[in-house]
């Protein structure tokens, strides 16, 4: 008996002391942009005519943030895409990224997919993540 009840104890006793290690802070990973992510960049005739806003949107996805951002930039794309002249393209674009952007599903355009960790949710960048973010950003062009 003095085996098995060691067993008993000291099994609980590893896993509360595996939880209290400490956490690795979140990584953000470098800023990936693959066009209109599962939309088409532009028309036919423009093949890249909104694709400046998709840009815009998808760097917004890659940092993350509050719920409110996360509307924000959505509704950024869905304007620009409207000032292209393509009022109802833009609605259906604004449709596809509230129902398939939420950051609670593990797919690769969620809100905050730059962040390695999952799920991430809706939240301010710590002090710590916003010096990640920082070194992250690319240098201004000339």
């Amino acid at each position: 008996m003095p085996v098995r009840t060691s067993i008993l104890t000291i099994i609980p006793v590893a896993f509360l002391m595996a939880g209290c290690q400490p956490a690795s802070p979140p990584q953000l990973s470098a800023f990936r942009f693959d066009g209109c992510s599962c939309f088409p960049d532009g028309t036919a005739s423009e093949p890249d005519l909104w694709k400046k806003h998709c840009l815009a949107h998808d760097h917004a996805y890659w940092l993350g943030g509050t719920r409110n951002e996360r509307k924000m930039a959505d509704l950024e794309l869905r304007d620009g895409i409207r000032r292209e002249g393509n009022p109802v393209i833009a609605q259906i674009a604004y449709a596809g990224v509230r129902i398939g952007g939420t950051p609670w599903l593990p797919t690769p355009w969620r809100w905050g997919f730059g962040w390695k960790q999952f799920p991430r949710g809706y939240r301010e960048p710590s002090d710590e993540e916003k010096v990640q973010i920082e070194r992250s950003m690319p240098e201004p062009g000339p």
